[in-house]
């Protein structure tokens, strides 16, 4: 069983990314960029699909997702900053030293992709992204430390049975 601060985070995680792609979506639909506004759907089809995945299709998925995504962060700047679900999804999917390498090169093609549609280089385009990373990186390792430490727990002091019984 999931515990209570990964179910919460996942939903939140979900929910956020719901609600960029929803505001990348409707921008695009209001520049008239109907072939962007479509990508994004089907963005976010391929991104729903992802817990779905198990295996090595997880890996498979977050490629897919992150194509997706890179594609889009070029095309319109609000797509951009659904880089932010995707860095749970590398802490998730990933080995530690994968995640790290994934969020690396992630927070960095946002930072550039930010900038590209900026035309100019200035320290809220590279900070934003760089400290919303940290946040990411260290809410998700939190998490997957109480879900550590829960299933310590579990395994020390298994669950006793009720006196009372139905």
């Amino acid at each position: 069983m999931m515990d209570i601060p990964s179910r919460l985070l996942r939903w939140a995680v979900h929910a956020t990314a719901c609600g960029l792609l929803v505001l990348a979506v409707v921008s695009s639909l209001r520049e008239d960029r109907v072939a962007v506004a479509v990508g994004g759907l089907v963005l976010g089809v391929a991104y729903a699909a992802g817990p779905m995945m198990s295996g090595a299709r997880r890996g498979v998925w977050l490629g897919l997702v992150t194509a997706g995504w890179v594609v889009l962060a070029v095309a319109a700047p609000p797509f951009v900053w659904l880089a932010f679900p995707l860095l749970f999804a590398y802490l998730d999917v990933l080995p530690l030293w994968g995640a790290m390498f994934g969020v690396a090169v992630l927070t960095s093609a946002a930072i550039l992709a930010a900038v590209w549609h900026a035309g100019e280089l200035t320290l809220p385009l590279v900070l934003g992204p760089s400290v919303g990373a940290a946040v990411v990186t260290m809410l998700a390792l939190a998490c997957k430390a109480l879900a550590c430490k829960a299933l310590r727990r579990e395994v020390e002091q298994p669950e006793q049975e009720s006196p009372i019984r139905p």
